[in-house]
């Protein structure tokens, strides 16, 4: 009688004993050994290469995500933006080590009188890049290599039943049925050989241990307490921690107004409407005037066939019927082209109730000038791509934690900027090589009564 299931094989044929399969075990011949042990490690290495094959592709980088965390809010792929188009700009650069040093420490590369380097800085209004030590080669090549088979996006087309959208092709869903099976595999696998052992223990009178339940095993029912008290920890802090915040917050607002059409294809400056960024704490939301100062011109909407208006949900949008509601607010006639009066000769205009989409709790300081005109910090770094926007979201989550962080890893433009003309000591150890570049944080930007005060 044999045990090992290395040196026996069992038949299947078996015989019944008071309700209980027994399996009947043949001692293997000494010749077919080889070729069991053989097989068996063929399937175990089948399988590890499965899980291998699985990793692999998993941890393999993610060029989209990383350009879309890292670079999206300053470069677009095929066009150029706070910084360059991105898409084969590395068959520019004199070689892949310049490219990964140029990430890495823009500044240092800068410094040192690179050619190249100065003419993509000069030629952007002097705006630092910002350094991205923590990206590996691996990484970075990732992103090259999204960029450069990144094709423009195709506008969703509105369907018969009311939708549409882009969609996107991924094989996650056949790693994930892999992995699934092999945990499937792997349990059957563990109760036949649980199952085996106590037919063979029969076999030989071998008493078996009784079984116990999964649901009334101390083991089981400890692991599962600690495990759910885990993860009402994890949800409830998190939950705390996220209070008030509200990344990717999209309201429905009065009037389908397009930053797409206006930052983006026609190339209006933000500071245009948003006149305040550049003046005062606050950006503000351009009075119906300012719209006006256009419209009373530009009565319909052109560009359906390039640009077809569609929401997030994919609902199409006539953009002649938002210009005409836009007209009712400010009390405009287009026919006269005059804005209807009463009596008095008050203009009959309506406030447009515009729904805030970024708030920051009431005991934070936040001004807009200080980064918009000093510190020279562009739109898209806090907006997200705003030039690409029909409808406008929180792109970014407004944290502490977030602001913290930006601080302590943005070069601020430091030089040619008379706000910070009395660092003296800053300057002289930029001009001596000593550092390449002054952050917010450098000048007490991490102190808490910078916004709390």
């Amino acid at each position: 009688m044999c045990i090992n299931f290395r040196d026996c094989v069992v038949v299947l044929p078996t015989l019944l004993y008071k309700g209980k399969l027994i399996f009947k075990f043949i001692p293997v011949p000494e010749s077919f050994k080889p070729l069991l042990k053989i097989c068996s490690r063929s399937i175990l290495s089948f399988f590890v290469v499965l899980l291998l094959c699985n990793v692999s592709a998993t941890a393999a980088p993610d060029g989209k995500a990383l350009f879309m965390s890292n670079c999206a809010s300053c470069h677009n792929p095929l066009k150029d933006a706070t910084g360059p188009a991105l898409q084969n700009i590395d068959k520019t650069f004199p070689t892949k080590d310049w490219v990964y040093n140029w990430v890495h420490n823009s500044s240092a590369v800068i410094a040192s009188g690179d050619k190249t380097a100065n003419d993509i800085y000069n030629k952007f209004n002097k705006t630092q890049m910002t350094s991205f030590p923590q990206l590996s080669k691996e990484e970075i090549d990732a992103i090259l290599s999204y960029v450069d088979n990144f094709k423009a996006p195709v506008a969703a087309t509105p369907t018969a039943a009311g939708g549409g959208g882009e969609t996107t092709e991924t094989n996650g869903w056949v790693y994930t049925v892999i992995t699934l099976a092999l945990l499937a595999l792997t349990i059957v696998l563990w109760r036949a050989n649980q199952m085996l052992r106590r037919a063979a223990n029969d076999v030989e009178g071998i008493q078996n241990e009784k079984e116990i339940p999964l649901y009334r095993s101390k083991l089981v029912i400890a692991i599962v307490s600690i495990v759910l008290f885990i993860m009402a920890g994890y949800w409830l802090v998190n939950g705390a921690v996220n209070e008030g915040r509200q990344q990717n917050y999209q309201p429905l607002q009065p009037i389908f107004y397009s930053h797409k059409v206006h930052a983006g294809i026609n190339q209006i400056n933000c500071l245009y409407c948003h006149a305040g960024a550049e003046k005062s704490r606050q950006a503000m939301i351009p009075s119906t005037n300012v719209c006006m100062n256009c419209h009373k011109q530009i009565n319909s909407y052109s560009g359906e066939g390039d640009h077809p208006l569609v929401t997030t949900e994919g609902k199409h949008i006539n953009g002649t019927e938002q210009i005409q509601l836009l007209y009712k607010y400010a009390g405009w006639n287009p026919e006269k082209k005059d804005y209807n009066r009463d009596a008095n000769g008050n203009i009959l205009a309506t406030p447009i109730q515009w729904v805030k989409i970024h708030n920051l709790p009431d005991h934070v300081y936040f001004n807009h000038s200080q980064h918009v005109k000093v510190g020279q910090v562009q739109c898209q770094r806090c907006h997200g791509q705003i030039q690409d926007m029909d409808e406008v979201f929180q792109f970014a989550p407004l944290s502490m934690g977030w602001c913290i962080n930006c601080h302590r890893q943005t070069d601020v433009q430091f030089t040619n900027n008379n706000y910070y003309s009395i660092f003296n000591k800053y300057h002289e150890e930029l001009k001596s090589g000593q550092r390449t570049g002054v952050t917010e944080a450098d000048m007490g930007g991490t102190e808490c009564q910078k916004c709390h005060y």
